[in-house]
């Protein structure tokens, strides 16, 4: 018996009333929504890639920039935006249960899962608040040379290499020493470059010792504490990738007297701690940082808002709204928009930290 499409009446088909896809108004409204958040998402990272693409200035390494972790001292590129990312991709996991388990009417099963998923949620809204503020402390102060000059450094692995810098590199001062000269400009502390060192003398200090008019128990312990001797360690291109002789440097550390020559050589208006909506430390190029407030920060402000719908899921659930309405299509409709923002962040994650 030969198959044939049932004919349906007009009235039927164009008559209004019922979904044309067999879903809900509100869920259909739920993908128009995210189609055009998409677009917008879309068009900020493709211009965020046609900028970098087209500026002449090095552009910032994003595990030399990222290499931080919360209380503890060192270097561990991307590994704490790596574990938000897992954090993040987990709670996209869980609200999938927490589906699954409206779909078989389980109280205590959507409970549990909303639960985690609110919890993965806020654990990475207060990790992007960290390295937001990280970002904006800044990790050794950044800086330009005023005119070309050729210094000798090892990389990483050790090895002693000659670079030639071009007046208006970008060059950085390690974390210590960088924290170290910021504190010295906050409290007005003299700073001198001498003998590979950079010395700095408290300003009470200097002065109790400049004007013989105050006694010796007239000294603070600020003054009493003298001038402070810090070698020098400064490093080039440590947001930068560069391509030298066939290898790749990501950083090179320059020291003593050839470290004296950078900081000699440094252009007075350029020093530069941390970041901000008109300088940065980490590049020349200013719409790094410009981009990087603003795209992380409508995703925030997106991750907040799921949060947010998330706990009033929680709490109806917890309450038993949707077991009087008979169905959880609710925590559908917004596990939409939890995938969404989730899927958005391997994006933005890409884009900034990883390429």
């Amino acid at each position: 018996m030969s198959g044939h499409a049932e004919a349906v009446s007009k009235d039927k088909l164009w008559g209004g009333g019922s979904s044309p896809f067999s879903i809900s108004y509100g869920k259909m409204m739920m993908w128009y929504f995210l189609v055009s958040d998409a677009l917008t998402f879309g068009g900020l990272l493709t211009a965020y890639g046609v900028i970098r693409h087209a500026s002449s200035d090095p552009w910032p390494v994003g595990e030399q920039v990222f290499e931080s972790l919360p209380l503890i001292t060192g270097s561990f590129p991307l590994i704490y935006v790596a574990l938000m990312t897992f954090i993040l991709i987990i709670s996209s996991v869980t609200m999938v249960l927490a589906v699954e388990a409206g779909h078989r009417m389980d109280k205590k099963g959507v409970i549990k899962w909303m639960g985690y998923t609110v919890l993965g949620g806020l654990f990475f809204l207060t990790s992007q608040a960290w390295e937001w503020s990280h970002f904006i402390h800044g990790s050794g102060g950044g800086f330009q040379i005023s005119a070309p000059m050729s210094v000798t450094g090892a990389d990483e692995s050790g090895a002693n290499m000659t670079v030639e810098l071009n007046g208006g590199a970008w060059v950085h001062m390690t974390s210590e020493l960088g924290h170290a000269y910021e504190h010295a400009l906050e409290h007005g502390d003299h700073i001198e470059v001498k003998g590979g060192n950079l010395i700095i003398t408290p300003a009470h200090h200097e002065a109790a010792h400049g004007e013989h008019a105050h006694a010796e128990h007239g000294h603070d312990a600020h003054a009493e504490a003298g001038p402070t001797t810090l070698p020098l360690e400064i490093i080039l291109n440590k947001y930068v990738l560069e391509h030298k002789d066939g290898k790749d440097i990501r950083k090179i550390k320059v020291t003593g007297a050839e470290a004296e020559k950078v900081m000699n050589g440094m252009a007075s208006n350029t020093l530069v701690f941390g970041a901000n909506l008109h300088k940065n430390e980490y590049a020349v190029q200013q719409q790094y940082a410009n981009f990087f407030f603003f795209i992380t920060g409508f995703h925030g402000f997106h991750v907040m808002q799921g949060v947010v719908i998330n706990i009033v899921i929680f709490l109806m659930a917890l309450r038993g709204v949707f077991e009087r309405r008979g169905h959880y299509e609710m925590v559908e409709k917004v596990g939409l928009f939890w995938h969404f923002v989730d899927l958005v962040w391997v994006f933005v994650f890409t884009f900034f930290y990883l390429v």
